[in-house]
């Protein structure tokens, strides 16, 4: 992926934090602390992400939609928790299994960034983690897609989760903003993967 960074990573915005587990990765890419926004959907990796000191975190739930209320499946291992039922998640890793729900209200990403007064402008990177619903998180901050130069994003081929993004979906949307994906690193035949996008304009 280093490969493709044309342009010096100025800050990032990363959606779906869980534990914050990409903070060294940035870090050795030049990125401080402080020029990292996370945001995660489960209020008790936001405490403890607080509690380790990390900065600008914010809960939210992310979708395309403000205020719908929906119910997050949070799983055993955390990081399959999603707004979406299992697809083929349930035959390819079964171990992995909802252990609770809980009703929780939908954000749009624009939403947040002008409710908390993140500084967009300046994160020209932004990675999304969000189990099946990255083109809807994509398609709500969409007016702000102009300062962003590179994505990397969770990517599904089939329906991992039942309505869950396509890839081919993701390609369409993002060419229209100038974006091409220059990557893709497919977890085995699972379905899902990662993609990275750049701008060409």
């Amino acid at each position: 992926m280093t490969q493709h960074l044309t342009e010096k990573i100025t800050g990032i915005l990363h959606v779906g934090a869980h534990e914050c587990e990409e903070l060294t990765a940035y870090k050795s890419v030049g990125v401080a602390s402080h020029d990292i926004y996370w945001i995660e959907a489960i209020q008790q990796k936001v405490d403890l992400m607080k509690s380790e000191g990390i900065p600008h975190i914010f809960q939210a739930l992310i979708d395309d939609e403000n205020g719908k209320i929906v119910d997050f499946k949070v799983t055993n291992n955390g990081q399959s928790s999603s707004i979406l039922e299992f697809g083929t998640h349930s035959s390819h890793h079964p171990q992995v299994h909802v252990v609770s729900t809980e009703e929780m209200k939908t954000t749009r990403l624009d939403t947040l960034i002008e409710a908390n007064q993140v500084p967009i402008h300046t994160l020209n990177f932004l990675n999304l983690d969000i189990q099946g619903v990255e083109l809807r998180a994509l398609k709500s901050m969409e007016k702000y897609l102009q300062y962003v130069r590179y994505i990397y994003t969770e990517v599904n081929t089939e329906q991992v989760y039942q309505g869950c993004d396509l890839i081919g979906d993701i390609d369409a949307f993002l060419a229209r903003h100038g974006f091409i994906r220059v990557c893709t690193s497919m977890c085995g035949s699972f379905g899902w993967g990662d993609a990275f996008y750049v701008k060409t304009n």
